[in-house]
Formats: structure tokens, C-alpha cells, sequence
């Protein structure tokens, strides 16, 4: 039993029973790549494969396997609404947040013209910014950039600065996939409603480690991935509802119209990964929700910012406050595809990378290639101070005798 201290007394958080639902976490391994995709607990595996077993077809059929199929999707959109905050018409699911941004996006675009703009920012995952890029080459449209501060926060007065009569969507992350630093969804979003534009949020690195209310945010559409929460490799957006109502989708005519998050949802769905996704919101809200699991998080990133070997450049905010348990990191004179590689031999999963996906912030602060650190609930203080014992070790022995990159 860990223990975090709070504005009252100690609150314990039993990480040794969490990890006691992974198989995947019962050998020596130590995974600290959450942004790259968590560990599943064996409850959301065993969901998939119960779907595979009892409930293999389609929906619509006047017999028992269908109707479970049903279930299975009722089951998911219900669970997903209450992680987000919304109503369960609202949620549409897809195969990626990458993929569901594309069609959202492409399907705004029917009532765009030439001259509209829209707002990306430099914090932004590509996911969030290539949509939109792909879009303005095809029907005439502007995308501008809002820059970020040194320290790698939104400049909510350039955000404001670019706003304007054409602005039709304001494209922001909740969470930087790269850095960890958040943005004040809110505010973004009432600047967006004051221009008349749409609040366009990527929430992927965000809802794994803080509640999501869609509606307190102000958000018209966001995204998220259920395999950055230990669910199943799954996109899912929510719309607000009057405006998806107002979009002409893009779908196979027979397909319904009702619930309205399903005219957007093409093709047959993942049942089996949906039944996975349900078990995920289950394991998480059996755990007190996401604001059950941030005051541990908040406590480990601590841990490891407190231990981090001396000479490392963190790119992002220094303390917990404004970020989540994402961390980026380099040492220079020391390569970091050695020392990912090296780490790795050591029994640590630790990524290196250019730009992970968020080229305008690469360009912005330009760390050239760095150590993306990711915690999740699952990780302990022990595993933290290990980390950080044998990344300097490592360092050091670099300075030494330089390490050699492996098959880079």
C-alpha cells in the first residue's frame, strides 16, 4: 500500500493490487512509454475474447447472438458518456482519433468556403493539424498557427491576436503528447464561442489522467483513444449533438440516421473492442474514476522530476502544476537513441524520438531527438527511483566511454 498526501490526511492508493490485474506487469519490465500506449488489465482482454466466443456477428438480426451484440454497443456508448460527460448519442466511435478526426473534419468542411480559417496550435499532435492541412488544400481554406511560450504553454494572446470574423474552428490539444503541458480548455474554448467558431479539442493525452467534462470545457467535438486508458487500439469522439444534427455525413444510405453519433460511425464496428473499452471504464471507475489516480501520478512525476540526473535539459514545465505525468528529456553530448536502447537492455521501456508527432512544437523548441518518459497509475515510486538511478548510471558512464546507438 502507497500512500499520497493531500490537503488532509494521506490517501492510500494500493498500486500492488492495481498491478495485480495486469499479467503483462508480473515480470521484471518496467514500462514508463503511457504516451505511446498503456498496459491492459486482463478484465479488458478477457471482455474481447468474451465477445469472440458468445457474441461473433452483427446487429439486427431477430436472435440471441445479435441482440448481445447490441448490448455490447449500448453498453459501450453508456460507459463512454460517463467518462466524458455528455449523453450517450453524442459519442461516435471509429478505428483511431486520427481516423475520426479526418471524417469529422472532411465532413465540417461541406459547409466551409473558400477565405474560412482555422486555428492549429504548436502544441498540437498531427492528428490534430494534418486534417485540417489536407482540408484547406482541397476547398481553399486558411490554417494558422498559434504559437506557445517558451516554456512550451499556449499563448492565449497570439490565440487571440489570429482570431477573427473568418475563424470557423479553434483545433487545440487538452494535453501535449510530447511534452505533458496542458492548456486551460476552458478558456480556449470560450475565446473560440466569442469569435463564433467551433472548440475542436484532442483530448488523447489528457483523458488518461484527468476527469473530462465535456460540457464544463465548452468542447463542440473531441477525441480521445481508449488504448492511452488500458482499453483496446479504439477512436472515440463526442459531438454536441444540435451540430452534429446539422452535418450531412458521410455514409452508406441504408445505414441510420439515429442515434445521431452513429450516422458518423461507418461501416461495421469493432464489437469485440468495444466490449474491451467498457471493461477499461470499468477497471478505471473501480478505482475512483481518473481523479481517483491523479494525486498518484501527480506523486510519481514528482518522484521522478525530484530524481532526474543532473545535467538533464527537461523541455516543458518543471513541476507537476500544468502538465501531465508525460515527460520529455535529453542530456547533451549523449545521445538518446543510446541510451533508449540501452535503458531497454536494462529492463526499461523508455521511447526516443524526434518530434513524436508534434512537428510545430519540435520546430518551436527544437530539442533535436529526446526521452519521452510516460507514467501511468500502474508504476510505482520504486520503479521511478530505479529509473532514475540507472538513467544516471548510464549518463555517467556515457561521459566516460560513449555509448554505442543500437541498429539506429
Amino acid at each position: 500500500m502507497s500512500e499520497v498526501s493531500g490537503a488532509g490526511r494521506a490517501a492510500p492508493f494500493d498500486v500492488g493490487a492495481v498491478r495485480e490485474r495486469f499479467s503483462s506487469l508480473r515480470d521484471s519490465f518496467i514500462f514508463l512509454d503511457a504516451p505511446g500506449g498503456t498496459q491492459t488489465p486482463d478484465e479488458v482482454a478477457a471482455a474481447v475474447a468474451r465477445v469472440y466466443r458468445e457474441a461473433s456477428g452483427n446487429t439486427g438480426a431477430p436472435y440471441a447472438t445479435s441482440r448481445r451484440i447490441e448490448a455490447v454497443v449500448a453498453e459501450a456508448r453508456a460507459a463512454t458518456a460517463r467518462f466524458l460527460g455528455c449523453d450517450e448519442d453524442e459519442i461516435i466511435f471509429g478505428p483511431s482519433m486520427t481516423s475520426l478526426n479526418f471524417a469529422l473534419s472532411r465532413t465540417l468542411g461541406r459547409a466551409l468556403r473558400p477565405g474560412d480559417e482555422i486555428l492549429v496550435t504548436r502544441l498540437d499532435h498531427d492528428a490534430n493539424v494534418a486534417p485540417w492541412l489536407e482540408l484547406a488544400s482541397d476547398a481553399g481554406l486558411a490554417v494558422r498557427l498559434v504559437d506557445v511560450s517558451d516554456d512550451t504553454t499556449l499563448d492565449l494572446s497570439d490565440l487571440q491576436r489570429q482570431l477573427s470574423p473568418r475563424t470557423r474552428v479553434v483545433s487545440f490539444p487538452w494535453a501535449s503528447n510530447a511534452v505533458g503541458t496542458t492548456v486551460d480548455a476552458r478558456a480556449v474554448c470560450e475565446l473560440a464561442h466569442q469569435a463564433g467558431a467551433l472548440a475542436w479539442i484532442d483530448a488523447v493525452q489528457y483523458a488518461p489522467h484527468e476527469p473530462v467534462d465535456v460540457r464544463a470545457a465548452g468542447a463542440d467535438v473531441l477525441f480521445c483513444s481508449a488504448y492511452k486508458f488500458c482499453g483496446p487500439h479504439l477512436g472515440i469522439a463526442y459531438g454536441r449533438r444540435d451540430l452534429l444534427e446539422s452535418w450531412r455525413p458521410y455514409k452508406a444510405r441504408p445505414a441510420p440516421m439515429l442515434p445521431v453519433g452513429h450516422r458518423f460511425e461507418t461501416g461495421t464496428m469493432q464489437y469485440e473492442l468495444l466490449a474491451g473499452l467498457t471493461a477499461a471504464l470499468a477497471y478505471t471507475e473501480s478505482l475512483g474514476g481518473t481523479a481517483g489516480l491523479a494525486a498518484w501520478e501527480r506523486a510519481l512525476g514528482e518522484r521522478l522530476l525530484a530524481g532526474l540526473p543532473e545535467g538533464a535539459r527537461l523541455y516543458g514545465l518543471p513541476a507537476m502544476a500544468g502538465r501531465v505525468p508525460t515527460f520529455l528529456v535529453n542530456f547533451p553530448g549523449v545521445p538518446s537513441a543510446a541510451l533508449s536502447a540501452s535503458l531497454a537492455e536494462q529492463g526499461f521501456g523508455v521511447w526516443s524520438g524526434d518530434s513524436y508527432y508534434a512537428p510545430g512544437l519540435h520546430e518551436r523548441i527544437a530539442w533535436g531527438e529526446a526521452l519521452r518518459i510516460g507514467l501511468a497509475h500502474y508504476n510505482t515510486l520504486d520503479e521511478v527511483d530505479r529509473f532514475n538511478e540507472t538513467l544516471a548510471s548510464l549518463v555517467a558512464g556515457h561521459r566516460a566511454r560513449p555509448l554505442r546507438p543500437s541498429g539506429r
